[in-house]
């Protein structure tokens, strides 16, 4: 997702990215500090679904992702969602996003596409329409307009588990979401599917280069030290610093009696804020920086 444009080139190679259905190259993930909103541009008709992008395979920090058009796709995971900061810049397919819109971001699914989203806490289950590529964060599926989120009541938690399956919505259901407006109710999902659902997350398997599960799951190893890291809490149960720890992409530390959760570390203070920023608007308001000397020791905090 582009946002303002710093010159002529710029803005060519976002079209070109857009008429691949690659990502923008300002949008690898949610680390970056917060602008304010911009108003989107009202839409003078509802966003079409054609063509139907695929797109090639696309490198992201490090990790490569190889779109596909998978109709079976039915994934349990985590979702966020994003809004102001991306507020009337270009999606991965070209159109506008429009936090009040229904819409989403899938790292490989088609653009644009439907899927149907159960909350794994409530039950409670939306459509979506898919027309921009994301989350870039370790173990999260699918990345929610902030309308969506609300929908699916995940706003004010920021991170949910969900389960994500492909749909292909009568004609009506797909007008409605390409105008941006939500597709008519879906039933809450029984107490069944939901326990099955609840024993999918649980023995899901885990991520290509996960790193946050793989230090939570080994949190004596060697802990990095020096440098500026983000504490985001510390509390008495290890299953909750995991489950936290995935959330943030963070890693576990065993201190004392309590379980740690950093994150880092980063290369500049600059690096921590900004992400500081991001970890706060996603619920956890006592996070702060630290600055660690070279023997662990805190060396100062913000």
């Amino acid at each position: 997702m582009m946002r303002g444009s710093t010159g002529t080139a710029l803005v060519s190679l976002a079209l070109l990215l857009a008429s691949c259905g690659v990502p923008r190259p300002e949008r690898p993930g949610p680390t970056r500090r917060p602008e304010p909103s911009r108003p989107a541009p009202k839409p003078r008709g509802p966003a079409s679904d054609m063509p139907v992008k695929v797109g090639k395979p696309y490198q992201v920090a490090g990790i490569w992702y190889y779109p596909s058009d998978e109709s079976r796709y039915d994934e349990v995971g985590l979702a966020s969602w994003y809004g102001a900061q991306f507020h009337g810049g270009q999606t991965a397919n070209g159109e506008v996003f429009d936090m009040d819109r229904v819409g989403a971001a899938h790292k490989t699914l088609p653009l644009p596409s439907y899927v149907e989203v159960t909350a794994l806490d409530t039950g409670r289950t939306i459509v979506v329409r898919i027309n921009d590529r994301g989350p870039f964060v370790t173990n999260r599926i699918i990345d929610l307009s902030r309308r969506s989120a609300e929908l699916l009541g995940i706003q004010r938690a920021g991170v949910a588990r969900v389960r994500v399956r492909r749909v292909f919505p009568s004609e009506s259901d797909r007008l409605a979401l390409r105008w941006g407006r939500p597709a008519s109710e879906r039933p809450m999902a029984s107490a069944a599917q939901m326990a099955d659902l609840n024993r999918r997350f649980a023995g899901r398997p885990a991520e290509p280069k996960a790193p946050a599960r793989v230090a939570a799951a080994i949190p004596d190893e060697a802990v990095p030290v020096g440098g500026w890291f983000i504490q985001v809490a510390a509390v008495g149960l290890r299953t909750r610093a995991e489950e936290i720890a995935e959330f943030v992409a963070g890693r576990v530390e065993p201190v004392g009696n309590l379980w740690r959760v950093r994150m880092g570390p980063y290369k500049s203070e600059g690096d921590a804020t900004t992400a500081l920023a991001q970890v706060r608007s996603e619920g956890y308001q006592d996070a702060r920086v630290v600055r660690l000397a070279s023997n662990g020791s805190v060396h100062g905090t913000k």
